[in-house]
């Protein structure tokens, strides 16, 4: 027995020993595949097993059935984000496989783990730094498995797909949260509160030289000692790097024209975007994605080593990252205005020397008419002007805090996933808070990722009396969620609630009137009433189809009288501006 022990205790040590071969799928496949979600997730459980550095946990579920993980390296062994951050360790997230298609974050992430423990050099990086890792996110995409729908991209063999399970494009999801995934990611990202967040992709678009290019959140956006910080260091230091590992940088190819040499300009990350949903809690974000045209093996290549440069940059300058960022927190709780849009400005332009191929048109041969290639054999340097500066288009003035009634769960239940910090009214309150009424608006004519958006939302405030009840919920903005609460509950934002459809019932009328009825009241309204008189004369002046519509006047006369009801159109959440409230 005492044989049989040993023999088990020693099979154990050798398939968990780090001197076994320690091979991705990748790897194994001469760097011509990606890994498969189960052999991502066992070759982490393997990793786990074989070093107390690491540790594997499952989070929460996702659209496909799956438990959402997280893998954490910390050399010290603590796995408590409360302690890390109490230590001043700088925490990166990492998340791969958003699109499964576009999976060189997986396999890059892989081999970055197992390095990091058998490279002593490469393990020095972490000593004020931990790293979390999404190994896939989009789990119901990655085992949608094909090898055909990334149309134009060169490798690997077999990858998976766009979709999630609920054929959801999860880097839309992260305000409207429809998936499970985004719920969970949600209570990763709150939880570790990180100061660099990384979500590796692939870009599609025109051919240039670069194999990799990067988006980082827009720097007037994230604003701040946290946007000096990033656009006058960071960035300039990732560059520098990457150019010395023999991988040069370019701003992400977001061109207005056909070509790149047209002008390139900053992404907008709106929050519905990772980068663009973390910026709201004062992370820097950024998108790596890799240039589909290049082998697959050069992608992979490029975020490896991206991945270091984030790791060397925290570890170097850690501290002042989350000095910045406590300063940006800090002025967060005073700030009074915020903005909700933003626009590239056209007159700010910076120079890049862009690396690109020239651009030439051919006959179709499936059209006969002329098409756009790019020439391999007539590649060009040349300077390329990159906007990258954007101003204010709309901006609010924050309210001392929200009133939400109870009535709305689904909107509750999202600030409580983003662990924003909710009171309750202890009994019922007549309160006269400032309302908005949604006076027009346009909504999409097709469905996008579920929804029906609404733009361009244009508003009336009104000051009124509205009865609220015990148990309905105050949203104070005296805390780190401020600006999420504003992007998500100002209903001219662009990711809002609102124009996410999460308060459409509003904008049905309830209750209507029979003419014939209402004519005897209506005109009593108008002899009783000379300033409503005047006001339907007036309006019969200035629109000749009023003037001509019997039902149209009385429908003037019933929205002037205490008959209209007055939630059609009220936006339900509305803006508290001062004075104490009874609070459980």
């Amino acid at each position: 027995m005492l044989l049989t022990v040993l023999s088990l205790l020693t099979s154990f040590l050798l398939q968990t020993s780090p001197t076994q071969d320690w091979q991705t799928p990748y790897e194994k496949s001469k760097k011509t595949q990606t890994a498969t979600y189960e052999e991502c997730i066992a070759y982490y459980q393997r990793l786990d097993q074989a070093y107390p550095e690491i540790k594997m946990a499952s989070i929460g579920m996702t659209d496909a059935g799956k438990p959402l993980h997280t893998v954490i390296i910390s050399t010290d062994q603590d796995f408590d984000p409360v302690s890390v951050h109490q230590k001043g360790k700088t925490v990166i997230l990492i998340q791969n496989g958003i699109h499964p298609g576009e999976p060189e974050g997986i396999d890059a992430t892989m081999m970055l783990a197992r390095d990091l423990m058998q490279n002593k050099k490469l393990k020095a990086q972490l000593d004020n730094v931990v790293l979390v890792i999404i190994p896939i996110y989009n789990i119901g995409g990655a085992l949608n498995r094909n090898s055909h729908t990334r149309t134009n991209q060169n490798g690997p063999v077999s990858y998976g797909f766009r979709g999630n399970a609920r054929n959801l494009d999860l880097n839309r999801d992260f305000i409207k949260e429809d998936s499970k995934n985004a719920k969970t990611f949600a209570t990763i990202f709150r939880t570790w509160d990180p100061e660099i967040f990384v979500d590796n992709h692939t870009s599609n678009g025109a051919d240039y030289q670069y194999t990799m290019t990067l988006i980082p959140t827009q720097h007037n956006k994230l604003g701040g000692a946290l946007g000096k910080h990033l656009k006058q260091q960071m960035i300039p230091a990732l560059y520098k790097g990457m150019e010395k590992r023999k991988w040069p940088l370019v701003p992400y190819v977001n061109s207005r024209g056909e070509t790149p040499e047209t002008g390139i300009f900053g992404f907008s990350d709106l929050p519905r975007y990772a980068s663009g949903y973390t910026t709201l809690f004062q992370t820097l974000g950024f998108i790596p994605e890799t240039h589909m045209l290049k082998a697959f093996d050069k992608r992979v290549a490029s975020t490896y080593d991206l991945m270091l440069e984030f790791l060397d940059y925290a570890g170097k300058n850690g501290k002042t990252i989350q000095a910045a960022r406590q300063q940006d927190r800090a002025a967060l709780l005073s700030q009074q205005q915020y903005v909700l849009n933003w626009t590239p400005d056209t007159t700010q332009e910076e120079t890049i020397q862009f690396k690109g191929y020239e651009a030439k048109y051919k006959v179709s041969e499936v059209s006969d008419l002329e098409r756009l290639y790019y020439d391999r054999k007539a590649p060009f340097t040349r300077p390329v002007k990159f906007f990258d500066t954007f101003t204010p288009t709309l901006t609010v003035t924050k309210p001392v805090a929200y009133l939400i009634p109870q009535a709305w769960t689904e909107v509750i239940e999202r600030l409580q996933q983003n662990q924003v910090t909710l009171k309750r009214l202890s009994k019922d309150t007549l309160l006269t808070p400032e309302t908005y009424y949604i006076t027009d608006y346009k909504t999409g004519q097709r469905p996008y990722e579920g929804h029906y958006l609404h733009t361009d939302v244009q508003l009336r405030k009104v000051q009124q009396p509205i009865q609220y009840y015990a148990g309905d919920y105050i949203v104070y903005l005296n805390q780190v969620s401020n600006r999420f609460l504003v992007e998500v509950l100002e209903p001219q934002a662009p990711d809002s609630y609102f124009a996410w459809n999460f308060f459409d019932s509003i904008l049905g009328q309830k209750e209507h009137f029979s003419a014939y009825v209402f004519e005897d009241l209506a005109a009593q309204y108008l002899k009783d009433d000379g300033k409503l008189k005047a006001a339907l004369e007036e309006a019969k002046t200035k629109d000749p189809n009023l003037a001509k519509s019997a039902q149209a006047q009385l429908n003037f006369v019933y929205r002037n009288t205490p008959h209209f009801e007055n939630t059609l159109n009220r936006y339900p959440v509305a803006r508290w501006l001062g004075g104490a409230l009874p609070v459980q």
